[in-house]
């Protein structure tokens, strides 16, 4: 995929707003540079992998997409994102394609509900499978991953986005935020349209 690609899968999921966001399982920062290209200036991203290397060359890469702009502050940390991190509270948290690599993933989805703040969010990024294979060890598609994060304590996920994949189906992009977060954002989340609605609006409008 280009960076194009991946800002369309985040795009509708990212206020418009200042934020303190972590990006779990960053890698070598595909997502981070998609989801610094959504957040305004005066944001920050925290973006952990376990993988000293691949935070290398995501800080090399960043840099260079800083280069005459103005962007968030991008912070690195080396850690297992499936212990506790001590970081938050955040305003949102991107997993993009990450999260297929736990088999247990309730513990991790508990800690991030305690990293993100009052109005914090969840942005999956994951293949639309159920069937893995040795790269994409334990993926969930979006039916499956509805089921879980209503378990993990996360209120009706929103579909943001997809994109086709050679390997396996399809890549979507879901939203969710925890029960309990404030009145307002859980209106804003619940107010994003669902990839069908926003497809059934198009078809409306091309009969008009």
């Amino acid at each position: 995929m280009r960076h194009a690609d991946h800002v369309r899968l985040l795009r509708d999921g990212v206020p418009g707003r200042r934020g303190t966001w972590a990006d779990l399982g960053a890698g070598q920062g595909a997502f981070t540079l998609a989801l610094a290209d959504l957040l305004p200036d005066g944001s920050t991203i925290q973006a952990v992998d376990r993988d000293r290397g691949a935070l290398d060359v995501l800080r090399a890469r960043y840099a260079a997409f800083a280069r005459g702009r103005a962007v968030p502050d991008l912070r690195t940390t080396v850690a297992d994102f499936t212990r506790d991190l001590a970081i938050g509270p955040l305003d949102g948290v991107l997993m993009a394609n990450s999260l297929h690599f736990v088999k247990d993933k309730a513990p991790v989805l508990a800690r991030v509900r305690a990293m993100l703040g009052p109005d914090g969010r969840l942005i999956v990024v994951e293949y639309d499978t159920d069937s893995g294979n040795a790269w994409v060890p334990h993926p969930l598609s979006f039916d499956t991953w509805r089921g879980v994060a209503l378990a993990a304590g996360f209120g009706e996920p929103r579909l943001l986005a997809t994109h086709p994949s050679r390997f396996l189906r399809r890549i979507y992009a879901a939203l969710s935020a925890p029960h309990g977060v404030s009145g307002t954002d859980r209106a804003t989340v619940s107010a994003i349209p669902s990839l069908g609605e926003r497809l059934e609006a198009r078809r409306a409008g091309a009969r008009l």
